[in-house]
């Protein structure tokens, strides 16, 4: 970090007034920083759509988390019946609370001119020059906007809030000068950038790897040097199952300094971390297998479970249990009631398998791809995490542009 950053943020932090800030009830800012009502800075955009029965018109919806926005398949005047609908207009800020704790934002641009909004998420330009709308959605994905549109929103839990339009352009915000709006914005926006390029390659490397297990898993594709014939075995040939019962944590005190990780099959994976010593399983790697939904997860380390409705699946002799396990993905299984399926069901179905050493060589290709997935993904991680920062560092003055 630059010198005189730090040397600001510390004076800062001592409640000491850097040259160019000024002390305010909401703290230390720069000197050229306003707060402004958001009704002084936009206004609201409704130009009512005639509906006519046989035209056709999209619509447009609103991601969570500042996502941006999507396109609803086409309907016809006659299917919209009733309902309150807009034309959209480029450069306008878009908001709606989806549940209770999510707020969507988005921009319109000139693509969107000619579809129509929802009357549930109104439609704002800016006036007097005040704002910069990619500034105004960076802010609100901070928690300070988060917050302020928390509170312009009655109503109870779930989808029953509403956005309070009144008490929306009441709210204040922390505004620098337009141009410094801009570059902040620009800033945000180039790191939004690289996170997306990066996550289109990570959907790419994810891509490779499905294409590299339908033809190395299936026999398709051969490697140089492997001819013998494959066999048809039962998954309960190549598996042995350990119950999880000695292995379930007592208590769901989690902390993420705590050293062993409570995992289930599911997409969570990891439920959080335990700082018990006594039942943790060590054997590794396993396959752990949902008994009633059959989600799996191969596990190299040391962990503990929560529920009882698993198996803890070990490789037998003879098999790699990095192949079984990603040949296991490719099984097409219809999950049927709320019954265990491993020993009546699952345990029978059937893969086609090489020998040992084909085994070896196919699962070393599909765990080097898996490699370069995880790397990619910390890396995505770390790129968001430099959003954050550059985000707590500019939207409150602390770096200047």
């Amino acid at each position: 970090m630059n010198p005189k950053i730090k040397q600001r943020i510390e004076q800062i932090r001592r409640g000491e007034v850097p040259e160019g800030y000024k002390k305010t009830k909401a703290g230390i800012l720069p000197a050229d920083w306003d707060f402004h009502m958001l009704g002084e800075c936009l206004i609201r955009v409704e130009k009512p759509v005639e509906v006519k029965p046989n035209e056709l018109y999209t619509q447009i919806g609103i991601r969570s988390h500042g996502k941006g926005l999507f396109y609803k398949e086409p309907v016809t005047g006659a299917a919209l019946g009733n309902k309150s609908v807009f034309w959209i207009e480029p450069d306008c800020f878009i908001v709606n609370i989806v549940f209770a704790w999510e707020q969507a934002i988005g921009k319109t641009t000139q693509s969107e001119v000619g579809m129509i909004g929802s009357h549930r998420f109104p439609m704002y330009r800016p006036i007097n020059n005040l704002v910069n709308i990619d500034y105004l959605i960076s802010f609100f994905l901070t928690q300070r906007g988060t917050d302020i549109l928390e509170a312009a929103s009655p109503g109870g839990a779930g989808r029953n809030k509403t956005l309070g339009q009144e008490r929306f352009l009441k709210s204040k915000i922390l505004m620098p000068p337009l141009p410094e709006q801009q570059k902040i914005a620009d800033i945000l926006t180039a790191q939004d950038k690289v996170i997306e390029l990066k996550e289109q390659l990570l959907a790419q490397k994810q891509q490779q790897k499905k294409y590299l297990m339908q033809q190395l898993l299936t026999g398709k594709k051969r490697l140089p040097g492997f001819f013998k014939s494959w066999k048809t075995v039962e998954l309960g040939e190549i598996f042995n199952y350990i119950q999880p019962t000695a292995y379930l944590v007592k208590t769901t005190d989690y902390d993420d300094s705590y050293k062993t990780p409570v995992l289930t099959a599911g997409k969570t994976f990891i439920l959080g971390y335990t700082n018990e010593t006594e039942g943790v399983f060590t054997k590794v790697p396993v396959v752990i297998f949902d008994d009633f939904t059959t989600a799996t997860k191969y596990v190299d380390f040391p962990f503990k479970v929560k529920s009882s409705a698993m198996k803890i699946l070990t490789i037998k002799g003879g098999f790699s249990i990095v192949f079984a396990y990603e040949a296991m993905q490719l099984i097409k299984f219809t999950v049927g009631g709320h019954e265990r399926h491993w020993i009546s069901k699952y345990s029978c179905l059937t893969i086609d398998i090489p020998d040992i050493e084909e085994q070896t060589a196919i699962a070393e290709i599909l765990s080097a791809a898996d490699r370069e997935i995880d790397l990619l993904r910390k890396d995505i991680e770390q790129e968001k995490q430099k959003k954050k920062a550059l985000m707590q560092l500019l939207l409150t003055g602390i770096v200047r542009v």
